[in-house]
């Protein structure tokens, strides 16, 4: 894949994930009017945090990081990668029906093991309840994210991101439905949870069929290399699913507190916007990429990949951060404080959000160092360290909760996010140039940092004079675009003035896209 090319594959995914999240950003915002930081929203918060930790660790981290490298590189060199990827498919298939109905009898303990702190209360039977309805959403989209990973290794990526646009939209249509309607809204939102699964597996498995790889659900082979994904794919779990498990852990920890999960819930949604647009996005395209310049001994073009890939996710991923911790409070309050959602609501989930906007860097970093791991197949290295990140993050959150209180598990995730990108950088020392960013990126990274900073005193600034506006109902939207649209100006502005990028590199991107 040429840069261009791998710059486009950025821009598609990323820009499929940005309405995936804007539709995501109107699903959070009615469900908070709808549930406020309640009982039900707390329920539905762990229910939903259920399938998607165990998909995290069965598609996106254990199979599709083990099997996106090994299916790239049978493309590459002309093996059987439909076969394979039928054997991987039904072989993950049978584990998921296995676990799904193991889940819909063990549903108190798992509820239990997320939020020990529900019991004896209601908020643990709702959870139970809406963990059951929710679960087999796993069995779906875990095969779909299998599917994804076919697509991206084909370089055929709108598809695939795609897919979680039906999510937010069937999950919209259905709150708004019942509401209409004067039905229970929770239940509504909960059901419409694999409903959305089933079409999105539909979607994806329709555009891997156009692709020329129809995948049915048969009886797997054990195969030397289903053997060998399963071993690449153990270590992978931890390693790809590092975030997840923190966040987890943190909710443990908040379970303790009176609407402590919705806050961080609510803020994990707000930072997870750049998140899934600028590392995410990098990710799927980055891995599938390397995998293939390393079977084809390219160090030179994965050293230029790598480079600006980091190059081109900092310079979006840096501002967004310093956006985060200096205007949480305005960006919160507009999008989620409505209905049965308050101001307090609005001051504790901005705090929060300044917390993990410190890590967003981090994140975003891990989605851009894994893949040099992945793509050699070399998961055990990101499993020892994210061994490592889990237990700062459970030491810090667990000790400091006590005195902090709610919030010390943002901080804690936060820590671990860099300390788990300390690690990465330290063990990919040992693969030479192809795992160092480039001159080019050194050049820029700094003045990347510099038009951010210049950006936040403007945005902290804007947000002074803009503050009346920004609490009357008739004017807070108009003023929070005015408020954006100061630090893309400032920034994007400073930036081109410094030489932190250029603009013409995005439009050439564009240009190259806009035929297909």
């Amino acid at each position: 894949m040429k840069p261009i090319q791998l710059m486009s594959g950025f821009l598609t995914v990323g820009m499929w994930t940005l309405l995936s999240r804007v539709l995501g950003f109107l699903r959070d915002a009615m469900i908070l009017a709808f549930l406020g930081t309640g009982p039900l929203y707390e329920a539905y918060v762990v229910a939903f945090r259920l399938p998607n930790m165990f998909r995290r660790f069965f598609a996106e981290g254990a199979f599709n990081m083990a099997f996106v490298p090994m299916f790239s590189r049978k493309l590459e060199t002309g093996e059987d990668a439909q076969e394979f990827a039928e054997n991987a498919f039904s072989g993950l298939a049978g584990v998921l029906i296995l676990l799904t109905l193991a889940a819909q009898v063990l549903m108190p303990w798992l509820v239990f093991a997320l939020a020990s702190g529900f019991v004896g209360e209601e908020r643990f039977d709702l959870s139970v309840e809406f963990g059951r309805i929710a679960f087999p959403y796993i069995l779906f989209i875990s095969l779909a994210a299998l599917l994804s990973g076919i697509l991206n290794a084909t370089g055929r990526f709108a598809a695939a991101a795609a897919a979680p646009v039906l999510l937010n939209v069937l999950l919209v249509s259905a709150m708004a439905v019942a509401a209409f309607l004067g039905g229970d809204v929770a239940r509504a939102l909960v059901w419409g949870i694999p409903v959305a699964g089933v079409a999105q597996l539909a979607l994806v498995w329709i555009a891997a069929s156009r692709a020329g790889f129809t995948l049915h659900i048969r009886r797997p082979r054990l195969t030397g290399d289903l053997r060998r994904l399963v071993r690449i794919a153990i270590p992978a779990a931890l390693a790809g699913g590092v975030v997840q498990v923190n966040l987890l852990v943190g909710q443990q920890v908040a379970s303790y507190f009176d609407k402590a999960v919705g806050w961080l819930y609510a803020a994990d949604r707000l930072y997870q916007l750049p998140l899934g647009v600028v590392g995410i996005a990098i990710g799927v395209v980055l891995l599938p990429d390397l995998s293939r310049r390393l079977a084809a001994e390219d160090d030179i073009g994965g050293r230029h990949a790598l480079s600006r890939a980091g190059e081109v996710s900092l310079a979006l991923t840096i501002p967004s951060a310093v956006a985060l911790v200096v205007i949480p409070l305005p960006l919160v309050s507009v999008l989620f404080e409505r209905g049965a959602t308050t101001a307090a609501d609005s001051a504790a989930i901005a705090l929060a959000v300044a917390i993990y906007g410190l890590g967003l860097p981090a994140f975003v970093l891990q989605k851009i160092l894994q893949p040099l791991f992945f793509a050699r197949e070399d998961t055990r290295s990101p499993f020892h360290y994210a061994l490592w990140a889990m237990a700062i993050n459970a030491g810090i959150a667990i000790g400091l909760a006590p005195v902090l209180g709610w919030f010390a598990p943002a901080i804690a995730t936060t820590l671990a996010g860099w300390g788990m990108v300390a690690l990465l950088l330290r063990g990919a020392r040992a693969m030479g140039d192809v795992a160092r960013f480039d001159a080019r990126f050194a050049s820029r990274i700094w003045r990347i940092c510099l038009a951010s900073a210049v950006m936040g005193a403007a945005l902290w600034g804007a947000a002074q004079i803009l503050h009346p506006a920004l609490n009357t109902a008739g004017l807070r939207y108009l003023a929070l675009i005015g408020l954006v649209a100061v630090g893309i100006v400032v920034y994007f502005g400073i930036g081109q003035m410094i030489g932190a990028f250029r603009l013409a590199e995005f439009k050439a991107v564009m240009r190259r896209r806009q035929p297909s």
